[in-house]
């Protein structure tokens, strides 16, 4: 028998993450597998304000953000399995390694963000990240976040 895996629309990314427009970088996070993994998916528009200035003339999404909609991923696949919608946690970067960047991204281009969580459980999690636009590598990492959870 096959498991239905968990999703999150916009509407529970928002009772989960505290960031909004334009710093929200989640459109919706699907295959939801307890706080073990997902997929966040991040359509990029023109309409972003990074690219009035990221690069005017050729638009080009900031590695650091690929890196920031990543994270909130991760933060999303943790609210969901631990079941803390409106709970007000905070999730917080503490390390970042092995970044690497293998691609552009472009305005019209859909991020696939897929994110495995290596250690938690506790205050310090740690998770893998691997973001794609149709099939190719745009971002890898690892990164270390501390969970402020509520008490």
């Amino acid at each position: 028998m096959t498991e239905t895996l968990a999703r999150a629309d916009i509407d529970l990314i928002q009772r989960i993450l505290p960031h909004r427009y334009p710093f929200l970088l989640v459109d919706r996070v699907i295959d939801i597998d307890g706080t073990k993994s997902g997929v966040g998916i991040k359509n990029v528009t023109m309409n972003e304000p990074q690219f009035t200035g990221h690069f005017p003339g050729m638009p080009v999404f900031p590695g650091v953000l690929m890196v920031e909609a990543l994270a909130q991923t991760a933060a999303v696949i943790a609210g969901v399995g631990l079941d803390l919608a409106g709970k007000n946690f905070g999730v917080y970067f503490m390390a970042m390694e092995s970044v690497k960047f293998r691609r552009k991204v472009i305005p019209g281009d859909t991020l696939r963000m897929e994110v495995e969580t290596l250690r938690g459980g506790g205050k310090v999690w740690k998770f893998k990240g691997r973001a794609t636009v149709e099939g190719e590598v745009a971002c890898e990492c690892e990164f270390t976040a501390m969970m402020d959870l509520p008490k």
